[in-house]
């Protein structure tokens, strides 16, 4: 179970920044989502807040927040300005559809 002070600490992550990516260095939809929103929508480094759970000292606790608060287990998972997409699939549903263009339409502009 984790506490509620880490959940807090992750809500306000989310919301910091346009885009709020948890990712995994070495996890290929990780990588196929943030090069659709950094090389494909040209995204703003910064504008998105990117970590990298495998590579923090309490990334299992951000990833348990996050399965808290929207209860996908897996990364990558992908919030546009606070709002959460899911992940990689939905990105790349969101991408092929157009919506995407205007979720980031603000973020790029």
């Amino acid at each position: 179970m984790v506490s509620q002070q880490t959940i807090n600490k992750v809500k306000e992550m989310i919301n910091e920044k346009e885009v709020f990516i948890a990712s995994k260095s070495y996890c290929p939809y990780c990588k196929k989502a943030k090069s659709t929103l950094f090389k494909d929508y040209k995204v703003p480094e910064s504008k998105a807040l990117v970590l990298e759970l495998d590579e923090m000292t309490d990334g299992r606790d951000i990833q348990d927040a996050l399965y808290e608060i929207t209860g996908q287990t897996s990364v990558p998972n992908i919030f546009i300005d606070g709002a959460q997409v899911g992940g990689n699939d939905d990105l790349q549903v969101l991408n092929k559809s157009g919506k995407l263009d205007q979720m980031l339409q603000k973020v790029v502009n």
